[in-house]
């Protein structure tokens, strides 16, 4: 896990919220980056920030993937 950039603490996500969790643009599954703190759309090629343990779910806000980290397996 890393911090959330805002005081440092270590962003985490509670499995209970992540199995409710869709991405907004595909209505598909999310799995969770704990080594960049963020909800990965691998249909979208879309990572959504945690921040204070809130994720940030709008297209706007999320990170572009590359299409070379999506040939990676997704991590647990």
């Amino acid at each position: 896990m890393v911090a959330d950039g805002r005081d440092g603490r270590k962003a985490t996500v509670d499995p209970k919220l992540l199995e409710l969790l869709a991405c907004p643009l595909t209505k598909g599954p999310l799995t969770w980056d704990a080594e960049r703190g963020e909800l990965i759309s691998r249909v979208a090629k879309l990572a959504y920030p945690v921040r204070d343990g809130i994720p940030v779910m709008l297209p706007s806000e999320a990170r572009a993937i590359p299409a070379e980290d999506l040939l990676a397996p997704p991590r647990p």
